[in-house]
């Protein structure tokens, strides 16, 4: 299954990233390009332990099942419109979309210097790192192809 720790899965990602402009038109949700790029580094930034969410009531509840369907094998992925915590949301408008688009390309090559062993998902619960490196693909594919891209 692709991780976000493989060099080679960074790098699809990253010409992914390379190929959103300002005309990309959302498949589904609500946000657009640069919302959805401005989320995408806010989880970045969360993943590396720079913002802090609480664990939530739910996520204690059916984290565990949730992220081990989400993770069962390659085809899965994260379901259109899928809730997110409010201290991922962007609704704010995002000015310049290609300095957004570098900042989360930076934070996406950070991967290759990962060294935690597990991770603490607001919703999931602790995840060993082999687990968090393959969500975090998911998340960037899920919304990359939300913008075909």
């Amino acid at each position: 299954m692709k991780s976000i720790f493989d060099k080679g899965t960074r790098d699809e990602i990253i010409n992914r990233i390379n190929s959103l402009n300002t005309s990309s038109k959302a498949q589904w949700g609500k946000m657009t390009v640069g919302q959805m790029v401005r989320h995408c580094i806010v989880c970045e930034e969360y993943y590396f332990g720079n913002i802090r969410v609480k664990r939530s009531l739910l996520g204690r509840l059916f984290g565990k099942p949730a992220i081990n369907g989400i993770l069962k094998d390659d085809d899965t992925t994260l379901k259109k419109n899928a809730p997110a915590a409010p201290q991922f949301k962007v609704t704010e408008n995002v000015q310049n979309l290609e300095d957004e688009k570098e900042k989360w390309k930076s934070l996406v090559n950070r991967y290759a210097t990962f060294s935690n062993d597990y991770f603490v998902h607001w919703f999931f619960g602790k995840m060993k790192k082999e687990q968090l490196g393959q969500f975090i693909y998911k998340h960037c594919n899920h919304h990359l192809k939300q913008f075909n891209s």
